[in-house]
């Protein structure tokens, strides 16, 4: 029983999710993702459209502590040039291969194109994330219901109107995405939400976001955060996207202190250290 005017206790943990042949477990650890970027205009800077580089790569961030590879074929950075399903395959095919098969951890594509995740899928993905909330494509929602996999459905605020409220539009977003995979038939057991960092809001509202981000615990789904090297840690500092190894990190202890469960990174080896030691503080996971 709590005292009166306390705040009420916070919900409990969701269930695990088996993503790849390997469960996942959230309130206990923080997950540390890995981003590979097989497109040559990545925001970062870190495209790897060569397979054996991309196959190194992957290699390097399961050594240094990934639990959970992330490949994608189109940049989303503002104003990117978008490519059609095609050419993102293509690009996508080249890299995904090489990669599923030198690691064994979960890979998710991230893709807004049903027929570049259907593919995907077929070709050793074991998720989708998609950026775009479901809202890009029509067939996504039932081309990851059919398949059963989980899925990342991420806040994109580009495009909609602001209500005044970050977490307010956030939450609405995230519902809707939420509700058209459900209707295709996945279980809600199978999602996974991310607000949207550094997606349509600013510097300001991204900071807000990450302060507030325990708001979206409601949801009762895991909460993925990907803030590296993003634009308003820029803002702030002062440095291109490849220096901004301290600004991420600041903005990962707090992410997982507000109750991140998976953190998508670039620095995996760096982010799995700030992770270690924050849930080491937050939740007490001494090694």
């Amino acid at each position: 029983m709590t005292r009166e005017g306390a705040p009420p206790p916070p919900p409990p943990p969701p269930a695990a999710i088996t993503i790849g042949g390997q469960v996942f477990e959230w309130g206990q650890r923080t997950h540390v993702m890995g981003i590979i970027n097989a497109s040559p205009d990545s925001f970062s800077g870190d495209g790897m459209p060569d397979p054996q580089g991309a196959a190194r790569l992957a290699e390097e961030m399961v050594a240094a502590g990934a639990h959970w590879l992330d490949v994608g074929a189109e940049s989303t950075r503002p104003e990117f040039a978008p490519v059609d399903a095609e050419d993102e395959w293509k690009r996508l095919q080249l890299v995904l291969g090489p990669v599923r098969r030198v690691v064994r951890v979960p890979i998710s594509v991230d893709t807004t194109k049903a027929e570049v995740a259907r593919r995907a899928l077929e070709y050793g993905a074991d998720a989708v994330n998609d950026v775009s909330g479901l809202r890009g494509d029509p067939d996504m929602a039932k081309v990851v219901a059919d398949a059963g996999v989980p899925v990342v459905i991420m806040h994109n605020q580009r495009g909609r109107q602001f209500s005044g409220d970050v977490m307010k539009d956030i939450r609405a977003g995230l519902r809707e995405g939420m509700t058209a995979v459900m209707n295709a038939g996945l279980p809600e057991s199978q999602i996974i939400v991310d607000p949207g960092y550094g997606f349509g809001w600013g510097p300001v509202r991204d900071f807000e976001m990450l302060a507030r981000l325990a708001e979206l615990k409601a949801l009762g789904r895991p909460i993925l955060v990907g803030t590296s090297r993003k634009s308003s840690i820029g803002y702030v500092i002062d440095r291109p996207a490849r220096e901004r190894t301290y600004g991420t990190a600041a903005t990962i202890a707090i992410a997982i202190d507000r109750g991140a469960d998976i953190v998508r990174v670039h620095d995996v080896e760096e982010m799995a250290q700030v992770a270690k030691v924050t849930d080491a503080i937050v939740r007490g996971q001494v090694p």
